[in-house]
């Protein structure tokens, strides 16, 4: 079973200095799988967040299901995350810490088929980071444009 269905949260880089990532199970209904394994799904403006211990992500939209009837999701409703009891007190431990927040980096199916979210405990970037990425990136792709120049 080859599914490539793999959804990034590409600004998540940009914005936070990722510390340490966490792959949790999603708590899913049977239209937001299917719109999910058909790539209809957005990372953008996502967060996590703790409520009675535990863990759900809040803003993760999954368009409606095509052919879903009157059963179709709610795109936008908080999802509950599965991780070990281990590492929700860990999370939420470091969560509490001035400035660390839970952030979902990546939307995919294992090769069982289910649904996993990667979650990164982050700090939040200041501008004079973003702009020390940038000059990265930039520098970077200049050395690659120089390599193949020369071959």
């Amino acid at each position: 079973m080859a599914n490539n269905i793999k959804i990034k949260n590409k600004r998540i880089s940009w914005e936070y200095h990722l510390a340490e990532k966490f792959v949790a199970g999603i708590v899913l209904t049977g239209t937001e799988i299917k719109s999910i394994r058909g790539g209809k799904a957005s990372l953008a403006d996502s967060y996590c967040y703790f409520e009675n211990g535990e863990l759900f992500v809040r803003g993760m939209h999954i368009a409606e299901y095509s052919y879903g009837t009157y059963n179709n999701h709610i795109a936008k409703r908080d999802r509950k995350l599965l991780l070990t009891a281990r590492e929700l007190r860990k999370l939420h431990t470091k969560v509490r810490e001035k400035g660390m927040t839970l952030v979902p980096v990546t939307l995919f199916i294992n090769d069982r088929g289910l649904a996993k979210l990667e979650i990164a405990l982050a700090r939040g970037k200041h501008y004079y980071d973003k702009r020390e990425s940038l000059k990265e990136k930039d520098s970077k792709r200049e050395m690659d444009r120089h390599l193949k120049s020369r071959r």
